[in-house]
C-alpha cells in the first residue's frame, strides 16, 4: 500500500492539513473514546461513533478560530466540513493502530523541541522550567500523559505519510506529451456574427414584451433588502487600554442581554445610533470599505434569523483595530415583482437582445455550411495569427478547445463555437506546427502540476483503502445545527 504514492511528501502533507485536525494539538484535545445514544450518532468508524454533540463542539471551535460567528457553526456546509475533518481524523488513527506505528523518544523529543510554546520554557541557561509547562497544559485541559500521548499519535500520522510518500511517481513520459500538447500551434482566423450588429433588425411588439415579462417575472424581481440602524465603538488613543477593554465588554454584554434595542448600549457609552437604508445582502451600496456595514459578518449577522426575523440586535464585532460594531434590522423590505411600467426599458431591451442572438446564430450556420463547401474560403476573415494553450491570445474555454480539437490532417477546417448572450464566432485553422523554442520554465510547472495531481488522486486511494478497512458506516444524515446546539 505503501508504493502507491511517491515521493510527495509536501503536497501529502498540504493535503493533510486541508483535512485533518490534529487530534491532540497545543490547545486542545479530541476523545477517541466518546458513547453517545444511537439516536445522536451520524457516522461510525470501526464501531465507534462520531456523534452530533460532537460535531457540534468542533464546529464551535472551529467557528471561533475564523472569527467567533456562531451562526457560522450552525450552518450545514460548515458542519460538514468539520464532520469530514473528524471523519478523516478517525480513519488515520484506525491505520496508525492497525499497523502498530511506534515512535521513538528521540524522535517525540525533536519533535516537542518544535514547537514555539514549548521552546519559549527553556531558559537561559538551558534548563526547562516544568512548572511553566504544567500551568501551561492544566490551563488547556490537560495533563502531561495527555499531551505527551497527543504528540507521539501525531508524529504516527506523520510517519504513516511519510511512509506513503517513499517512492517516485511514473510520469516524465505523460508530462512530455502534455507539455507538447499544450505548446502545438494552430494558425487561427476569426469571423464573428455578433447580436448586436444584427439589433437594428429586430422590433418585438408590445405583445411579445409583455407575455416575455410575464414568462421571465423573476428576472425582473427586485432582491430583498432592509433598513437598519447600528452603533460603533472606537477606541481612542489618548484613552487607556484597561479603560476601552472595560467599555467593549460592556458593548457586548448590553447589545447581546438587552438585544431588543441598541439605545441602552448607546446611552450608556453615548454613542450615537446611526441609520442606513437599502442594505442587501451584498452589503451597503454605496459605502466606502471601511464603512461598518461593507463588513461580511455584519451583513451576514443581520441577515440571520435572529435579526431579520426576531429583530435581535446582531452580536458585537470587532471590524478593525479598537472599533466594534453592533447593529440592527429596522425594516425587512421583501424580495417583489417589480410593476411592468418600470422595467418596460429592460424588457425591450432582453428580448430585442435575445431575438438579435438568434439571427446572428442563424447567419453563422448559413456561412458554416458554404465554408464546409469550400474550407478555402477565406473572405471575410480577420488577419492569422499562431495560437497554442501555451500562448492562448484571446481564445479561452470552448473556443480554445474547440480550436485546439482539429486534427492537422485535415486542414484547412472550420468550427463555430457559441458564445451564450453575444453570438457566435468561426474560427478557421490553416496550419499545425511545433514551436522551434522550448519553455522550459512552462515545462517544469505542467509536470509539477501533472505530480500534484497524481499524488491527490493516489492519496484519495490510499484514503480510500482504509476507509474500507476501518468499516466506515453512516448512522443517521448530518443536520443543521440549532440555534442553541452551536453556542452552548
Amino acid at each position: 500500500m505503501f508504493d502507491t504514492v511517491r515521493k510527495h511528501q509536501k503536497i501529502l502533507q498540504l493535503v493533510l492539513m486541508l483535512f485533518i485536525v490534529p487530534s491532540f494539538a497545543m490547545f486542545g484535545i479530541s476523545s477517541y473514546s466518546s458513547f453517545m445514544d444511537k439516536e445522536t450518532d451520524i457516522v461510525k468508524v470501526n464501531g465507534k461513533p462520531i456523534s452530533s454533540q460532537e460535531v457540534d463542539m468542533a464546529a464551535k471551535r472551529q467557528a471561533e478560530r475564523v472569527g467567533g460567528n456562531m451562526q457560522i457553526a450552525q450552518s450545514l456546509p460548515f458542519r460538514q466540513a468539520v464532520l469530514n475533518e473528524l471523519l478523516q481524523q478517525r480513519i488515520l488513527g484506525f491505520a496508525v493502530s492497525d499497523l502498530r506505528l511506534q515512535v521513538g523518544k528521540q524522535e517525540l523529543v525533536n519533535s516537542l523541541q518544535k514547537i514555539p510554546q514549548i521552546r519559549a520554557l527553556y531558559r537561559q541557561d538551558g534548563t526547562f522550567d516544568d512548572v511553566r509547562f504544567k500551568q501551561l497544559l492544566a490551563s488547556n485541559g490537560m495533563n502531561e500523559e495527555q499531551f505527551y500521548a497527543g504528540q507521539s499519535f501525531d508524529l504516527k500520522i506523520q510517519q504513516l505519510v511519510n511512509s506513503v510518500a517513499r517512492t517516485e511517481l511514473a510520469t516524465p513520459k505523460l508530462s512530455e506529451i502534455v507539455s507538447s500538447l499544450y505548446e502545438t500551434e494552430r494558425q487561427v482566423q476569426t469571423l464573428q456574427f455578433n447580436a448586436k450588429d444584427y439589433l437594428a433588425k429586430v422590433n418585438p411588439t408590445p405583445e411579445e414584451l409583455q407575455a416575455f415579462y410575464e414568462s421571465n417575472a423573476k428576472l425582473f424581481e427586485r432582491p430583498e433588502y432592509i433598513d437598519v440602524e447600528y452603533i460603533v465603538l472606537k477606541a481612542d488613543p489618548k484613552e487607556d487600554s484597561k479603560a476601552f477593554n472595560e467599555k467593549a465588554d460592556q458593548f457586548a454584554n448590553m447589545t447581546f442581554d438587552q438585544s431588543d434595542s441598541l439605545k441602552p448600549a448607546a446611552d450608556k457609552l453615548k454613542l450615537s445610533i446611526q441609520t442606513q437604508k437599502g442594505v442587501t445582502r451584498a452589503g451597503a451600496p454605496g459605502v466606502s470599505k471601511d464603512h461598518p456595514l461593507a463588513n461580511p459578518k455584519i451583513v451576514q449577522s443581520l441577515y440571520g434569523d435572529e435579526a431579520l426575523r426576531n429583530k435581535r440586535n446582531t452580536e458585537a464585532v470587532q471590524t478593525a483595530p479598537g472599533v466594534f460594531v453592533s447593529a440592527r434590522v429596522v425594516t425587512l423590505h421583501p424580495a417583489e415583482i417589480l410593476p411592468y411600467k418600470e422595467v418596460a426599458a429592460e424588457v425591450k431591451r432582453q428580448v430585442s437582445q435575445r431575438a438579435a442572438e438568434k439571427l446572428a446564430i442563424a447567419a453563422a450556420d448559413e456561412k458554416l455550411a458554404d465554408l464546409k463547401k469550400d474550407p478555402k474560403n477565406s473572405a471575410g476573415f480577420s488577419a492569422t495569427s499562431w495560437i497554442s494553450r501555451n500562448k492562448p491570445g484571446s481564445l479561452v474555454g470552448p473556443s480554445m478547445d474547440e480550436v485546439m480539437a482539429i486534427s492537422g490532417e485535415t486542414l484547412p477546417a472550420v468550427v463555430s463555437v457559441s458564445n451564450p448572450g453575444v453570438g457566435t464566432t468561426i474560427y478557421r485553422i490553416d496550419q499545425v506546427r511545433q514551436p522551434t523554442a522550448v519553455d522550459t520554465k512552462a515545462h517544469k510547472a505542467q509536470a509539477q502540476q501533472i505530480q500534484a495531481l497524481a499524488a491527490q488522486s493516489e492519496f484519495a486511494g490510499f484514503m480510500g483503502y482504509w476507509r474500507n478497512s476501518a468499516g466506515v458506516k453512516v448512522i443517521n444524515p448530518l443536520k443543521q445545527a440549532s440555534a442553541g446546539s452551536a453556542g452552548s
